[in-house]
């Protein structure tokens, strides 16, 4: 019977492949699927993509998708939760640090939705190559009828009614309805920004550019900030039904 024999080659070999490095080169394998299912689901949605494709950008054996992500649909979710989590610890850290300068004095409108959006609308302008696909992705699920009432819901809703308890601090005569609706355009006017559709930059001939977060950063605090105290202000003339 012929026996194998190691050599110094085959040991060597051998040990490169520890418990540690198989896991990390898992981990690896698994967020080059998740970059290019979040590339594939922004640009295409759930239904224009299959896993075949996300796989054969990603360099990687089919089989790895359902080893990783057992579905599709878990591998839509996985690419979603992935980044959500940073953004909700980046905008909750920003509130925090308002209402922490505020202890002593109210805070205002603008600080609670500057809060909310320039973290966002930072992390775009300074890291659009890491983050553009994420955010179209966002703004494609707020957008949609099938995935925004329930993907929003489970991965970001915590964090707004975080933000939403706050306002009601900030303006204690708005009435419930008014401040639902007034969230529900200022996460309208935000995903819009994310999906950077061009139609800014036709609309004013060149003047302004969807991409420009800079711009945005500077105006949407103060512009969605007015909406609210416009709706919930007791003193405003509420319209008629």
């Amino acid at each position: 019977m012929l026996k194998y024999i190691s050599t110094p080659v085959d040991l060597q070999v051998m040990s490169s492949y520890t418990p540690w490095s198989m896991a990390r080169d898992a981990e690896t394998t698994r967020e080059r699927i998740l970059d290019s299912a979040e590339a594939l689901f922004a640009k295409r949605g759930f239904d224009g993509v299959t896993v075949r494709q996300i796989m054969s950008k990603a360099g990687a054996d089919v089989a790895l998708a359902y080893y990783h992500f057992k579905s599709k649909r878990d591998l839509f979710n996985a690419a979603l939760l992935r980044r959500a989590k940073t953004l909700n610890e980046l905008r909750l850290a920003a509130l925090l640090e308002v209402e922490e300068r505020h202890k002593e004095d109210e805070v205002s409108v603008e600080e609670i939705i500057d809060a909310f959006t320039r973290p966002l609308l930072d992390i775009l302008e300074n890291d659009p190559d890491e983050w553009r696909d994420y955010m179209a992705l966002i703004a494609q699920i707020n957008n949609s009828s099938e995935w925004g009432g329930e993907l929003m819901t489970r991965f970001f809703d915590p964090l707004v009614k975080r933000f939403l308890d706050a306002i009601r601090r900030a303006l204690p005569g708005c009435r419930e309805e008014d401040l639902f609706w007034s969230y529900h355009f200022l996460s309208g006017a935000l995903t819009l920004t994310f999906a950077e559709t061009g139609r800014l930059d036709n609309l004013s001939d060149g003047l302004c550019r969807s991409s420009d977060m800079a711009a945005a950063n500077a105006r949407m605090a103060r512009f969605i900030a007015a909406g609210f105290r416009e709706l919930c202000d007791p003193d405003t003339k509420k319209p008629t039904k």
